[in-house]
């Protein structure tokens, strides 16, 4: 026998893997268990700090920039919050009405009752709160729609369609709308609009209306000129109007009042003239 055949065999080695993909699991695991320690030790050192610190307010509660540190390590800060819908109102008056601030905690919030929290409020109509885990958040908001100043009691408010008042809005920023006064002027006014709508060039003089007992409307012009409308028939009563001015020019003169109340029947009403000045001499 040879000494090469005197040889034993060679064993076979055995495969292994990619150094890069050695213990991938475990490595992972690893890694979360690492981080779940670090933020377990900052929760525990920021409640040490408080404890020690005499940082808790009366009621036990931690401080929101605390809170808000906290969450941000678990990744439940409100990294982005979108709104969307507002017109008249700012961005801060949504997240004051749900609580949140931007990089706030998230902790515990619930959109639901972030969503009354809104809702009831007078200047918004309805609103969708919608939290996208971890860390977004998007609010929607409709707001009322401001239509006409109601002037009641000495006091002015801006009111929709329906007649509720928005008492978040200042009347004096709101001059182009149309002023309304009388019982029952804030829930019947959309209804004149309406009738007014159909004549653009008659609207855009209206400055003003009195509800009178509920049950008619008198209108007063930019030239001053007082309209008394009737109780039925606002349409045909307007249209008279119209065709009146245009024949006659009747906004061109001084009619301190028109009178559209009798059914096909107008009565002009001439301003009064001013009274003659008198200058007394003393000796």
């Amino acid at each position: 026998m040879t000494a090469k055949s005197a040889r034993k065999p060679a064993r076979k080695r055995r495969k292994t893997r990619p150094r890069n993909w050695l213990g991938l699991g475990e490595r992972l695991s690893v890694r979360i268990a690492a981080r779940s320690l670090a933020v377990a030790f900052i929760a525990t050192t920021i409640g040490y700090g408080l404890i020690v610190g005499n940082h808790l307010g009366d009621n036990g509660a931690i401080p929101r920039h605390l809170m808000a540190r906290l969450a941000g390590e678990f990744g439940y800060a409100a990294k982005t919050v979108r709104i969307t819908g507002l017109s008249h109102h700012t961005r801060q008056a949504v997240l004051q009405a749900i609580n949140v601030e931007p990089g706030g905690s998230l902790i515990g919030f619930d959109p639901l009752n972030a969503r009354r929290l809104l809702e009831d409020f007078d200047w918004v109509k309805s609103a969708t709160v919608q939290l996208i885990y971890p860390n977004q958040l998007q609010v929607a908001v409709v707001e009322r729609v401001p239509f006409a100043i109601w002037q009641r009691d000495g006091l002015y408010y801006v009111i929709d369609a329906t007649g509720s008042a928005i008492s978040s809005l200042n009347p004096l920023n709101f001059h182009n709308l149309l002023l309304v006064t009388g019982e029952g002027a804030q829930t019947s006014v959309k209804d004149l609009v309406n009738h007014l709508e159909v004549r653009p060039e008659l609207l855009s003089r209206v400055k003003a209306a009195a509800r009178v007992g509920n049950r008619r409307w008198n209108l007063y012009l930019a030239n001053g000129t007082k309209v008394l409308l009737p109780e039925q028939n606002i349409d045909r009563a307007l249209a008279r109007l119209v065709d009146a001015e245009r024949r006659y020019g009747l906004d061109a003169k001084d009619v301190g009042r028109i009178d559209l109340r009798i059914a096909g029947q107008i009565t002009l009403v001439p301003i009064a003239p001013a009274a003659p000045e008198f200058k007394v001499s003393r000796r």
